[in-house]
């Protein structure tokens, strides 16, 4: 991935810092704020971080004007550039450089940084932390993508002529004869549900059906005229009479001699 080194961004901003004198070390245990004359600040004003490639730089402007007071360029964070103090979270020491920008002497000088809050103090250390992760991922992924280009390329592609035989297992082959035979079921749909099998289903409407029986005899009457009563006959043996005749008929119609 190419650097664009002409684009500087910016990374933290504090409104006021306060800068101190700080007499030189005396042992190699680290800096103490408290040495330093906290109530006599040698300087106040605004803070900034800015990134430029993989370069940070500590700013520090005058509120009012902009006008840079003094910068510390940051290669590398935790490094010799900023140090925290032993004894607080608030206060710092940094490595400020002579010059403007890129323009740089090469003289420096160490000088105290505080902070007011603590929420200052932790932004302004969190910034130089993601900074300085950012560029080892950068480099990183930089060596990666060399390795890759450097190492030979496979080739995957079909050569002319060359072909491939695909085997697909596990698949059944259909019978000859193709279809399966269908259940007789002579056509009938399943009856719907509430009706049991075998039952007939009723006609819509709620009406019933009659016997067949039923229906043929009340074909066959006549309830338009009302049938006449049997008149009781006079001759009180013209029943047997009509009932012998009758039977002296049949016995002559089937061949046997009627006796009297």
């Amino acid at each position: 991935m190419a650097e664009d080194n002409s684009y500087e961004s910016m990374l933290c901003v504090k409104p006021e810092v306060h800068v101190y004198r700080i007499p030189p070390r005396a042992t190699n245990r680290g800096y103490r704020a408290a040495d330093w004359k906290l109530d006599e600040p040698a300087w106040s004003g605004r803070m900034k971080i800015t990134a430029k490639g993989k370069m940070a730089f500590i700013k520090l402007e005058d509120k009012n004007t902009g006008e840079l007071f003094a910068q510390a360029p940051v290669e590398q964070y935790p490094g010799c550039v900023v140090e925290a103090v032993t004894d607080s979270s608030r206060y710092f020491v940094i490595r400020i450089e002579d010059g403007n920008g890129e323009a740089l002497s090469g003289r420096h000088a160490f000088i105290g940084l505080g902070f007011a809050d603590r929420g200052d103090s932790f932004d302004f250390n969190v910034a130089l932390q993601d900074h300085f992760k950012w560029v080892k991922q950068e480099g990183e992924f930089a060596k990666m993508e060399a390795s890759q280009s450097a190492a030979p390329k496979l080739d995957l592609s079909f050569k002319e002529g060359q072909t491939i035989k695909i085997s697909i297992g596990n698949i059944k082959k259909k019978e000859a004869g193709g279809a399966k035979p269908r259940p007789m079921g002579g056509g009938l749909l399943p009856p719907p549900p509430g009706v049991k099998a075998g039952g007939i289903i009723p006609p819509p409407g709620g009406q019933q059906m009659a016997p067949a029986a039923q229906t043929n005899a009340a074909a066959l009457l006549d309830f338009g005229s009302p049938v006449p009563a049997p008149q009781p006959s006079s001759d009180m043996w013209g029943d047997f009479t009509s009932a012998g005749s009758n039977s002296s008929k049949d016995a002559v119609a089937s061949g046997w001699v009627q006796f009297s």
